[in-house]
């Protein structure tokens, strides 16, 4: 795996698509001085770009970015685009990071992933989560044993949030917490997938959904995410055979429980505490850790076989829901 670490050779990009997050990759990867240009079609996102980046190439016409002389392309455009154009990028020889989800088909993030690794491209998903200081020391602290035998990652993510038209709630929130929950459990094979959907607000756009997977390993998962809720919670807790272990995403704290029930089925508790964690930028790491990549061709930690893992799991929950 690549490092989370910048290097001193910069290679340059462009990023596709400068509206709410594209602008603020936008930022990252100019201060990270990587970036040589923004392809936007709205004119007015353009003219702010052109503004605030007036050294940064500007385009209106992707076929322009694809002929560029630059190593790689940021896909941060409509989900139903990233299929498309990613795979052009990747056949006209770039590298490509494209936002989550990689794609909306499960057959289609498998022709990327493969696409990628036959012809030595770099692909990475902007599976934001996995580069969380939080996250990262979870999934060291597991992988440790400390914590014995990970058994069971739970996920939460709701709030009273901006209710989509196009999208529903499990497209729009699991994609962060289904790499989460895949990269703590050491990234395990799928079994089994269920989910029940409910929705509120309007027809066949589900508000509230609840999914339990089911791996090959025996290991299980339950996310539930809503943008009609009352609270704002994010969570994730991690059943161990010897700790539990939850990260309070809104609090940004980890909290470590040696507790559990013995052979003989009585509960155990010796206490709780919490690891020190440096608070860092996570978007900041994962633009680095792109960089990074494209210096070493070293694979990144969310490549295309773990964007490949993270559609499957979304495709096998929207059948199971009936929509």
């Amino acid at each position: 795996m690549c490092s989370g670490k910048g290097d001193a050779a910069v290679n340059k990009l462009i990023v596709v698509g400068a509206g709410n997050w594209g602008k603020t990759l936008v930022l990252n990867f100019y201060n990270l001085g990587a970036l040589a240009g923004v392809a936007e079609v709205n004119p007015d996102l353009r003219k702010n770009i052109l503004a605030t980046y007036p050294e940064v190439v500007s385009y209106s016409d992707y076929q322009e970015v694809l002929d560029a002389d630059v190593q790689a392309v940021v896909l941060a455009t409509p989900a139903p685009m990233h299929y498309q154009m990613a795979l052009a990028a990747l056949k006209a020889g770039k590298d490509v990071f494209v936002e989550k989800p990689m794609t909306l088909q499960t057959n289609e993030a498998r022709v990327l992933a493969e696409y990628a690794q036959e012809h030595s491209r770099i692909l990475m998903v902007g599976h934001l989560l996995l580069y969380q200081p939080a996250i990262a020391w979870m999934r060291e602290y597991l992988a440790s044993g400390k914590a014995g035998e990970v058994l069971h990652v739970a996920t939460q993510r709701v709030k009273l949030g901006k209710v989509r038209t196009q999208e529903n709630v499990w497209w729009s929130f699991a994609p962060h917490d289904i790499s989460v929950v895949l990269d703590l459990l050491g990234n395990p094979q799928i079994h089994q997938v269920q989910a029940q959907g409910h929705a509120m607000l309007q027809q066949g756009i589900t508000d509230n959904v609840h999914v339990d997977i089911r791996f090959e390993s025996g290991q299980m998962a339950h996310i539930h995410c809503s943008w009609y809720w009352p609270l704002l919670q994010r969570s994730t807790v991690v059943i161990a055979s010897k700790q539990m272990v939850v990260y309070d995403e809104v609090l940004q704290k980890i909290t470590v429980y040696d507790k559990g029930v013995d052979q003989h089925l009585r509960n155990l508790d010796q206490g709780s505490w919490s690891p020190e964690v440096r608070a860092s930028e996570p978007l900041r790491i994962e633009c680095e850790h792109f960089l990074h990549c494209l210096n070493t061709r070293e694979q990144p930690h969310s490549d295309g076989w773990n964007g490949l893992a993270v559609v499957e799991i979304l495709e096998q929950a929207q059948e199971a829901m009936g929509a």
